[in-house]
């Protein structure tokens, strides 16, 4: 794991829902060799997100686990409410507005807010001054009218 300050990536969902977008950032995630932590202060949207990866598409998964499960550790993506990295992932995903925490050790945190929500809008952007006040390496991510992401800034 890296010392050096992680790229942060706000994708703003306003075509598709987080159940839709979520899978295929963790594979692209899998597919560069990292392991990932989802983190939600809400258990029950890590409830669905937990059934969502084991049945995104009838023939894949996404093997991961929860923090309070066996081999924590050892999960390829874990889902987690805490903000201990139990599995020493290099990437971070915030997916209900949960404190971003400690960054020290990620190579890129995902902050993932649905855009049609006016309190999760509101939020991402207090939390984009925030960070690039701190001199943050931010990148903002939107859907295209064709649903694919396009880097905005």
């Amino acid at each position: 794991m890296s010392d050096a300050k992680p790229e942060i990536w706000f994708y703003h969902l306003e075509r598709s829902t987080l159940e839709q977008v979520l899978p295929g950032l963790m594979e692209k995630t899998r597919e560069r060799g990292w392991r990932a932590l989802v983190r939600a202060a809400d258990a029950r949207l890590l409830d669905d997100i937990d059934e969502r990866l084991w049945t995104y598409r009838d023939d894949s998964f996404l093997a991961h686990g929860r923090a309070s499960g066996p081999e924590a550790a050892r999960q390829p993506i874990l889902l987690t409410e805490s903000q201990e990295n139990l599995n020493a992932a290099q990437a971070l995903f915030i997916v209900d507005g949960s404190e971003l925490g400690d960054t020290k050790g990620f190579e890129r945190c995902f902050i993932i807010f649905d855009g049609r929500d006016e309190t999760a809008l509101t939020g991402a952007r207090v939390r984009w001054k925030t960070l690039k006040d701190q001199g943050a390496a931010l990148a903002y991510w939107k859907q295209s009218p064709e649903g694919r992401w396009e880097k905005a800034a």
